[in-house]
């Protein structure tokens, strides 16, 4: 009974989930050599590159566990098959929404007017942000981007270190769902 009450409850939260992730592939290209990865370093006037430095240690971590979950393993820039890469960007975004509502009868109008009544307009506008990841990973041998994947959501303050850690260990497990790509049959 309590894994069914889990179920539902896992199945009803990921109902909730804003998460937006998209990937994409070079499709002439075999995943099936890349057997190691390693981080690509930001440039030292690379300012800003990344939010801050708990964030960057997190999406490594996240990454990094989601690459070695797939049989990846890490290794030295000179000797990785892979480089990873990220980036982050946030956008604000306004919503508008625009209600009209009609009730009341008003006598004024008489009866072939039909109903009346008053119509009033409520529009509230909200701004709220929209963080995106992408992750990028590059052939070391070729320097050319073999994959990448974007996961986009809305920001919302997270009170604790470790519900920041949840939500992104789950946003890299959602966008890599992809990685490695499979072969069409």
């Amino acid at each position: 009974m309590k894994q069914i009450i889990l179920a539902v409850a896992v199945l009803a939260l990921s109902a909730c989930s804003t998460l937006k992730t998209n990937s994409d592939f070079d499709p002439e290209v075999s995943f099936d050599q890349y057997k190691t990865f390693a981080w690509v370093e930001p440039k030292a006037n690379d300012e800003g590159y990344h939010l801050d430095g708990l964030l960057d240690q997190r999406v490594r971590d996240a990454v990094s566990s989601e690459m070695a979950a797939k049989g990846l393993t890490k290794a030295s820039i000179e000797e990785a098959d892979l480089l990873v890469n990220y980036l982050t960007k946030v956008d604000k975004k306004i919503n508008v929404d625009t209600f009209n509502s009609n009730f009341g009868y008003n006598p004024y109008y008489g009866p072939r007017w039909g109903w009346g009544g008053s119509m009033q307009t409520q529009t509230t506008v909200r701004e709220y942000e929209v963080g995106t990841l992408i992750i990028d990973l590059v052939d070391n041998k070729t320097d050319k981007l073999v994959w990448r994947g974007t996961v986009a959501d809305t920001i919302r303050d997270r009170n604790t270190p470790q519900e920041r850690v949840e939500v992104i260990n789950n946003a890299i497990n959602q966008v890599m769902v992809n990685f490695p790509p499979q072969a069409e049959k």
